[in-house]
């Protein structure tokens, strides 16, 4: 399982590349990296068709607990799937820009 930092993700989505984030919705509306596509983790296995096809997608949550899941989860799939480590909370912490509402 790979993990990829803050660093790595501002890159990847200034690059295009996906990022899903698999938080709840309340957390979602509270506050979110911009440009990213919210597919709960609740509904993942349900929703797993909506991940798309891309070279890597990348996985956030609040910390990286839930997004490990997910990547692992996707891994499983054959989909190259990485955990931002530092998730929202780390992105936001370190002054990043972060949107909110639904």
């Amino acid at each position: 399982m790979r993990e990829v930092d803050l660093g790595a993700l501002e890159t990847a989505l200034a690059e295009g590349a996906p990022v899903i984030d698999v938080r709840e919705l309340d957390e979602y509306v509270q506050v979110r990296v911009p440009g990213v596509t919210h597919i709960p983790l609740s509904e993942f296995v349900a929703r797993v068709e909506e991940i798309p096809a891309a070279e890597t997608v990348y996985i956030i949550c609040a910390v990286g607990g839930r997004s490990l899941q997910a990547a692992d989860y996707l891994s499983g799939r054959g989909i190259n799937a990485v955990s931002v480590a530092g998730g929202t909370d780390g992105w936001q912490q370190s002054g990043r820009p972060v949107e909110s509402g639904a």
